[in-house]
């Protein structure tokens, strides 16, 4: 069959690209498009997976952003026309749910965080089908739109399925200069052009940043999601504090780090499955995911710079991690892979 992925933000490459991979194992043809936003097409062109780049960034108001959805289905409904697909999947694209639509193609769409109303108000009600994870209570998101049997959940969080076969790679930290010895800290910046944030920035993290070059002990690495991020962090002058310039291998930065501080979600939950102590600095309204992990003391909260608390990992905290076969994950995003359609 032929099965459609859309990619709109950064962290959808990791979440997916087992799925992908696991469909052409089994003989589907996959067809990828991407929006570019953040570190999306530099995580995608590293991964060496064809796809076709459609829209462009909307910036970080709700009018920038409708009128850049409404340049991209378009697009993507032409795309769609003539691949000519059998059943799509998107974690969390809003224009995929609307081009589905109106080509008549079964997609499912993910999500694990369930505060973005406007994006769940469309993106739900559209999608033939919602996966999310057994988290977030089902009432959550009745007023979207997505109940049984529309709405499935899956087990645990998704990032023990994408990172059940993964494995940390050292050579991250020869790449950015870094001393395995040395205390690593990795800090996350917000997503700032996130509707649900306003497009706001975290007053903490320029405290935050101080504090930790200050300390000839601490190496910190700043992952920035934007051009306009990083060029804030280098303004400040600081020593010891590294700031790559594109896409890193994140994932293994986490593995490796002593502590990360975080402004978004799926890094904060990379580290919370592989047992690196994360601090979230998020300032949008806490989602069922995030309190289960607080709930589970595997995630806490800085408010205040001076409390972070910095010391060398314990060693073996990754090998213990929960892993979760992402089969499962294919069999309830795309039932109608079973099922031929005339």
């Amino acid at each position: 069959m032929r099965v459609w992925l859309d990619f709109t933000n950064t962290a959808h490459v990791l979440v997916l690209r087992p799925l992908v991979e696991l469909l052409e194992e089994d003989g589907h043809e996959v067809a990828l498009t991407a929006r570019p936003l953040s570190h999306t097409l530099e995580l995608l062109e590293d991964w060496g997976r064809e796809h076709t780049v459609l829209g462009r960034y909307g910036g970080t108001e709700r009018a920038g952003k409708a009128r850049a959805a409404a340049e991209r289905v378009p697009q993507l409904i032409r795309f769609g026309r003539r691949g000519r697909f059998d059943c799509a999947l998107a974690h969390g694209s809003t224009d995929l749910p609307v081009a589905c639509r109106v080509l008549d193609v079964p997609n499912t769409t993910m999500l694990d965080y369930e505060w973005a109303a406007l994006q769940w108000h469309l993106n739900c009600r559209l999608a033939t089908r919602v996966l999310m994870p057994d988290a977030i209570p089902a009432r959550r998101m009745a007023a979207y739109g997505a109940r049984p049997p529309k709405l499935v959940r899956f087990r645990g969080l998704k990032e023990e399925y994408y990172l059940a076969d993964w494995e940390p790679d050292e050579s991250v930290l020869g790449e950015l200069g870094l001393d395995r010895d040395r205390t690593l800290c990795v800090v996350r910046t917000a997503p700032s052009y996130a509707l649900y944030l306003g497009g706001s920035e975290n007053e903490l993290l320029p405290r935050l940043l101080r504090r930790l070059s200050a300390n000839p002990d601490v190496q910190t690495v700043v992952l920035a999601r934007t051009d306009d991020q990083r060029d804030a962090v280098r303004a400040l002058g600081l020593e010891r504090v590294v700031v790559p310039t594109r896409a890193v291998d994140g994932r293994s930065l986490v593995a490796y780090a002593d502590a990360l501080v975080s402004a978004g979600g799926t890094m904060n939950r990379e580290a919370a499955v592989l047992g690196t102590p994360v601090w979230s600095i998020f300032e949008g309204r806490l989602g069922a995911v995030d309190e289960l992990l607080v709930a589970q003391g595997r995630l806490r909260f800085l408010r205040d710079a001076d409390d972070l608390v910095l010391a060398k990992k314990a060693a073996g905290r990754i090998e213990r991690r929960v892993r979760r076969d992402p089969r499962e994950l294919v069999a309830l995003a795309l039932p109608w892979l079973s099922v031929s359609r005339p």
